[in-house]
């Protein structure tokens, strides 16, 4: 297997931009009066998520990219309770929560196998 060039190729980043660019549609339709509440906090988790995979894409050290893998890891955690969150105030239906936490584990399956793939490296 050929090596990556740029973290867009990695498939745990494309899934979780998928995931942010879902994030924002979602949350245009929440109340106004989250706009500095869910939907920020939201935003921000999601985009940390695939950013701090393309930051620590480019970092040397083992131990450096995998703190940085390891931030994404918890981005993503704090999206599975938003999603959660969401669904229980109804800004979201059931089926939107069922295919945005299918969409959001399957890139974290996919950033779990990547991180041990680093971890297992010499």
């Amino acid at each position: 297997m050929e090596p990556t060039k740029s973290f867009e190729e990695l498939s745990a980043w494309k899934k979780s931009h998928e995931f942010v660019l879902e994030v924002y549609k979602i949350t245009e339709q929440f109340p106004k009066n989250e706009v500095f509440g869910l939907t920020s906090q939201f935003r921000r988790a999601s985009i940390s998520i695939a950013a701090n995979i393309a930051e620590g894409y480019k970092k040397k050290g083992k131990n450096d990219k995998l703190r940085f893998y390891n931030i994404s890891q918890g981005s993503l955690e704090e999206c599975k309770y938003y999603l959660i969150l969401s669904k229980d105030l109804k800004y979201i239906s059931k089926e939107q929560w069922s295919d945005m936490s299918d969409r959001l584990n399957e890139a974290s399956k996919l950033l779990n196998t990547y991180c041990r793939a680093i971890a297992d490296s010499d």
